[in-house]
């Protein structure tokens, strides 16, 4: 395990690279010992530097729901990270491509919870009945570590590789709508790239958020009322380059689209 010194110097570098726009070096390769837990504490650290210089927390995000991604990292569970006020962004967005490293695009479903949820027994159910409404949105990865070679613990001390969301389309009611279908087409400048649909999150994409909710017991902590959850991507990121315009299709439940400037 890493000591509390070395968590608050690797929290402090992430921090760095995400104000310079640089891509720093694998904490596995300086660290080859570092485990999920020391991951978590790097992540926590840095997240708590972020709240103290006045940035504000909306929501959480879920990776690694499906089981090819879990195979491919050597995990078999979900990771999360965490969402500030100022990484959403609205549909129809230009976005700063220079802004991100790294950039690539996941199609997801949030969750706006209406109640607060606890675990250790969050269910699917407490879940929808805690859900104000589900909307579509696009999540912006984002890499601060070296991408050859990474792993998990890389990745969730990176925040989970999260950048941003765009959120769009037409807000629905859990009952308003079978989840497990919500299907979506994503488009990077007019040509289809990925489809999915999102039962492929974890067999329903509200399973994640009640994995959330118990995991972050664990730590003393809930989801509270408010925020926004990102439930998980059924489709495989997509690469995009400075000047690519996005559009994905959420069928019923409509589109999105930004653009990368």
């Amino acid at each position: 395990m890493l000591t509390a010194d070395q968590i608050a110097a690797l929290a402090s570098e992430l921090a760095e690279a995400a104000d310079s726009r640089t891509v720093m070096p694998r904490i596995t390769s300086r660290y080859p010992d570092a485990t999920i837990g020391d991951s978590y504490a790097i992540q926590g650290v840095w997240r708590d530097q972020q709240v103290a210089s006045g940035r504000r927390l909306v929501g959480r995000k879920i990776g690694l729901t499906s089981k090819a991604m879990q195979q491919a990292t050597g995990i078999s569970e979900p990771d999360y990270g965490v969402m500030f006020d100022d990484t959403v962004w609205a549909n129809g967005s230009v976005i700063p491509y220079d802004d991100f490293s790294n950039v690539r695009i996941e199609v997801e479903l949030a969750f706006v919870l209406k109640e607060a949820l606890t675990g250790p027994h969050c269910t699917l159910f407490d879940v929808l009945r805690a859900t104000e409404y589900v909307t579509p949105a696009l999540e912006v990865l984002n890499s601060h570590i070296e991408l050859e070679g990474r792993t998990i613990v890389d990745t969730i001390s990176d925040n989970a590789a999260y950048g941003g969301m765009v959120l769009g389309g037409i807000p629905m009611r859990p009952d308003q709508i079978d989840l497990r279908w919500v299907s979506a087409l994503l488009y990077r400048n007019e040509t289809i790239e990925e489809t999915g649909v999102a039962a492929g999150v974890l067999n329903h994409p509200a399973t994640g958020v009640a994995w959330l909710a118990n995991k972050l017991h664990q730590h003393g902590a809930r989801l509270e009322a408010g925020e926004i959850i990102l439930a998980g991507s059924f489709t495989r990121p997509m690469w995009v380059k400075r000047g690519d315009s996005v559009l994905c299709d959420y069928g019923p439940m409509g589109t999105i689209t930004c653009r990368f400037a």
